[in-house]
């Protein structure tokens, strides 16, 4: 990916959203004529709608403006974009009002050239949001698509596996999407023990063969010319076959980043061991009340009327309760009953045994409950009671909390917050049976990623990330 496709993302966002602008303009005013004359022509459209159309475009493009929508820096990550997107929105249709309300009587030349009615701007209202929330989920899908089947993102390698290099390597991969980070060169015999950072490749004077070979254009280096011999012969190399070198000198008196992070309580530093955005009040009120909102809205619209057919079908195949309710472990190791439909027959190793392949115990309605993710649906009920959130690692099972706790480094630290109903591992393929520890580590790795680098932002993406992944159907669901 890199410039080019950030250039050719930022043209295609603004072309897009110039046209949903535009096209709501247009579905408002037939809409509106519909409502109040039940009529759809289209006589002297431009001319009734000029001053619609240059104010509601105006609105846009300064919104946009202010809130860097189409800047390189936001389309970097889908998350970026999604959360300069709701807030140009907002403005763009608060500053729309202001126009209509400051201006409804402007005459000029005896034409009322604002002339704007509540039902018009409603219907906008309404038009726009459902667009740019569908457009928004067509840009999370084609990104992840791309980052998953295609081979156009910037490859980059580091010379210097030292303190700024790793740091510099964990950038990269936290932007995977514009980056693939082939490795490390270094000249330290010690490299075979590398792991979490990476790889280390081979010695400097072998980097830029390995890049020409496996078309790496960038090369950033830790050491500067003057620290090491094979660095200036680097350059010089690097010139003639077309692979740009740059340097990122590591700062003096710095802390390992990658352990600790640094808050301030009041005018007191606090080093901790991990940023935990989620810690701070004001953002566990803002992931409660959308947890609060979205699961209202999904139990008053889905479950109202789809609890009572799911549950005939249960009932109709098998007997027993609709919903099977497990207790597992919740925020701060708390346990707390979880509801599911009922997708096995009544058996006693529920409470012990994971599902499996092909699973004897698995009724024909529970396939398809499982299959479709429609068996998660009542823990929307535990959204609404605060014992679970939409997004969130998923809860496990007593027993398998027990006994990865003393298996998994740091698998206790995933308790730090509330389960969800999906989460950044399961969007991730990580979902399902985990029959090696090496699974649910990685399982616990992702989680851990989403505990640091949480925002309102990053849980609407893998909301549709999870909707994509349901669409598509995922290997791991039975």
């Amino acid at each position: 990916m890199g410039q080019r496709f950030s250039y050719y993302m930022r043209l295609t966002l603004l072309v897009t959203d110039f046209l949903i602008v535009n096209g709501c303009l247009l579905l408002g005013y037939r809409a509106n004529l519909w409502i109040k004359e039940h009529d759809f022509y289209w006589s002297n459209l431009f001319s009734t709608n000029l001053d619609k159309l240059v104010v509601l475009n105006i609105s846009w493009l300064v919104s946009a403006f202010v809130f860097r929508l189409y800047s390189q820096q936001t389309v970097a990550k889908v998350e970026y974009v999604l959360r300069q997107t709701w807030r140009t929105v907002v403005v763009h249709v608060l500053v729309s009002l202001t126009c209509m309300f400051v201006f409804k009587n402007a005459v000029i030349n005896n034409v009322n050239y604002i002339s704007w009615d509540k039902s018009f701007i409603l219907i906008y209202i309404v038009f726009i949001s459902i667009l740019f929330t569908a457009s928004r989920f067509w840009l999370t899908y084609i990104i992840e698509f791309m980052v998953k089947k295609t081979k156009i993102k910037r490859k980059i390698a580091i010379v210097g596996y030292n303190e700024t290099g790793i740091q510099l390597a964990a950038y990269f991969k936290d932007h995977h999407s514009i980056y693939s980070f082939a490795g490390f060169f270094d000249s330290s015999e010690s490299y075979y023990s590398v792991s979490s950072g990476g790889k280390i490749v081979g010695p400097i004077e072998k980097c830029i063969n390995y890049a020409v070979e496996n078309n790496i254009k960038e090369i950033y280096s830790t050491i500067l010319p003057n620290q090491h011999t094979e660095v200036n012969r680097l350059i010089e190399y690097a010139d003639r076959n077309c692979v740009r070198v740059k340097f990122v000198p590591g700062t003096p008196d710095s802390t390992h980043e990658d352990f600790y992070h640094m808050e301030y309580l009041d005018k007191f530093p606090v080093v901790a061991l991990r940023a935990e955005p989620l810690y701070h009040q004001r953002n566990r009120v803002k992931k409660m009340i959308f947890d609060i909102l979205f699961s209202s809205v999904v139990i008053i619209l889905i479950l109202s009327w789809l609890t009572p057919l799911i549950g005939l079908l249960i009932k109709l195949e098998s007997r027993g309760p609709i919903f099977f309710k497990q207790k597992r472990t919740g925020e701060d190791n708390e346990p707390f009953w979880c509801l599911k439909f009922r997708s096995m027959t009544v058996n006693k190793d529920s409470d012990s045994v994971q599902a499996t392949k092909n699973d004897a115990r698995i009724t024909r309605i529970g396939a398809f409950l499982r299959k479709t993710s429609l068996d998660e649906l009542p823990q929307f009920f535990n959204v609404f009671k605060g014992e679970m959130s939409i997004i969130g690692p998923r809860p496990h099972m007593l027993k398998h909390t027990e006994e990865y706790g003393a298996l998994i480094d740091n698998f206790m630290v995933r308790h730090f917050l509330k389960p969800g109903i999906t989460g950044w591992a399961q969007v991730n393929g990580y979902r399902g049976e985990t029959k090696e520890t090496e699974a649910m580590a990685k399982r616990v790795e992702f989680d851990i990623w989403y505990m640091e680098n949480w925002s309102l932002m990053l849980d609407i993406k893998i909301i549709f990330m999870t909707i994509i992944n349901i669409i598509k159907g995922e290997k791991n669901a039975f």
